[in-house]
């Protein structure tokens, strides 16, 4: 079990060594006396809540008095063992979490296992066999009646969670939370099918979503339309939207912006959407920031451009670790955020110089962040970032075919009025400047190849 307090501690044993917390007469160290007894907790609280990372763990283990005061400062937690929950242990320990991950003691996971199976959601241990077709492990969950019960248990005794990630809750599950958690605000939620998410209709401050449909390896879940439509409806105050690996298509977008007026932010993370989907993003009236996150593509078949439309208060547009070979598709996204006014590009594969110029069509630039771009030369990139004229914000960091040498004298100038500048195209050119006089690139000198 991992958990998180103002302190950044490690979890502190669950129960405390008997032999620390029960008196024995014939001890010496029984009759000494316990100076911190006319401590009231608050002072203990302000006390432990300041010390390191180790002493708050060595502390719990002082008297069941200290054990109890340390517990009460945990406020994050991911559960590793869902016994601990089952039992009502971690409600018992922990009284105050406000921020709490099951996903992990919801895998059934051998830990004598010598195979990890690790992402960016999870890091456990797996059984394997070897097949005609190669190594092959399909993980196990615990049930949903056992998961609800677990539910119900977290939030009787945490009533103050603001934050919460589950894995496998069905429509039961979640009304527990809503009806016992009137404070959350933030929910993430796993392996979850479309009607279970009428269960969110109980939730009154529920702010922050994330709902993960499929991931690979691990689980298919499918998320359509008709979740996202049952979304809309028992959400409408919801500020951010994040959707990984959901499919479906114009229909579910456009009742997310038709319901979900107040929504500011929406994250598509390998997302399986139909072809035309774009189109519905017109609907978020209110959308500030639009991201896209390891897509395989942003829209196979984007229609019309007479029929795209646009999103004029989209302020910010993130493409991250996302495959950007489709001009079409990439044309039809700028078409769509052409009122945007920063522009990240981290990671993407394809970005070159024919597809970053649909991005012409977005005037009101003043922030352009550029990183791991390799295929991008100073062909494409010198014109276009030229004719912003409102630029004011500029990072090119890794794209190594951009090239100082192949600078015009107008970019350089446009470098002197911006406000920010971070540029580090070539960190081989880089890296040989810094080494200058070293001797390190001298015939007979050190070593040193790039």
């Amino acid at each position: 079990m991992r958990f998180n307090s103002h302190s950044n501690s490690d979890t502190p044993p669950s129960e405390p060594d008997e032999t620390l917390t029960t008196p024995d007469k014939n001890s010496p160290v029984s009759s000494k006396p316990d100076f911190t007894s006319p401590l009231s907790d608050q002072i203990l609280i302000s006390i432990l809540s300041n010390l390191t990372k180790s002493q708050q763990i060595s502390s719990c283990l002082v008297c069941k008095r200290w054990l109890r005061i340390s517990g009460g400062l945990v406020k994050s937690l991911r559960l590793l063992d869902w016994d601990f929950l089952d039992s009502g242990r971690l409600a018992h320990r922990f009284p105050n979490l406000l921020d709490v991950d099951i996903v992990q003691a919801c895998i059934v996971s051998p830990r004598n296992s010598g195979i990890c199976f690790s992402n960016k959601f999870v890091s456990i241990h797996v059984n394997s066999f070897i097949s005609d077709s190669g190594f092959i492990w399909k993980p196990d969950f615990l049930s949903p009646n056992l998961i609800d019960r677990g539910i119900q248990i977290l939030a009787q005794g945490c009533p103050n969670l603001r934050r919460l990630v589950l894995l496998g809750a069905t429509k039961e599950g979640l009304a527990s939370i809503a009806n016992e958690c009137l404070a959350l605000q933030e929910l993430e939620l796993c392996s979850i099918t479309d009607m279970d998410l009428k269960g969110l209709a109980g939730f009154r401050n529920l702010q922050i979503l994330k709902l993960i449909g499929s991931v690979d390896g691990l689980y298919d879940s499918v998320i359509s339309d008709i979740g996202l439509t049952i979304l809309a409806q028992v959400c409408p105050r919801l500020l951010k939207l994040e959707l990984v690996g959901c499919e479906g298509s114009y229909d579910g977008i456009k009742a997310i912006g038709q319901c979900c007026q107040m929504m500011e932010e929406l994250t598509l993370s390998d997302h399986r959407l139909e072809g035309g989907w774009l189109a519905a993003l017109s609907y978020c009236t209110n959308l500030k920031t639009l991201k896209f996150q390891s897509c395989k593509f942003i829209d196979p078949n984007p229609g019309p451009d007479v029929h795209l439309g646009s999103c004029p208060t989209l302020e910010e547009l993130h493409l991250q670790r996302c495959q950007l070979r489709d001009k079409q598709g990439l044309g039809a996204l700028f078409l769509v955020c052409e009122a945007v006014r920063e522009l990240v590009f981290e990671d993407c594969w394809g970005l070159d110089n024919n597809t970053f110029s649909t991005a012409t069509i977005c005037r009101r630039v003043m922030s352009l962040s550029l990183e791991g771009c390799s295929l991008l030369t100073m062909d494409g990139f010198d014109p276009l970032v030229d004719s912003w004229k409102e630029l004011k914000r500029l990072k090119v960091v890794s794209c190594n075919n951009i090239k100082d040498s192949a600078m015009s004298p107008e970019l350089a100038t446009l470098f002197s009025l911006l406000k920010e500048l971070k540029w580090r195209p070539d960190s081989k050119s880089i890296l040989s400047s810094g080494l200058h006089g070293t001797g390190i690139w001298q015939k007979g000198g050190r070593s040193f190849k790039i």
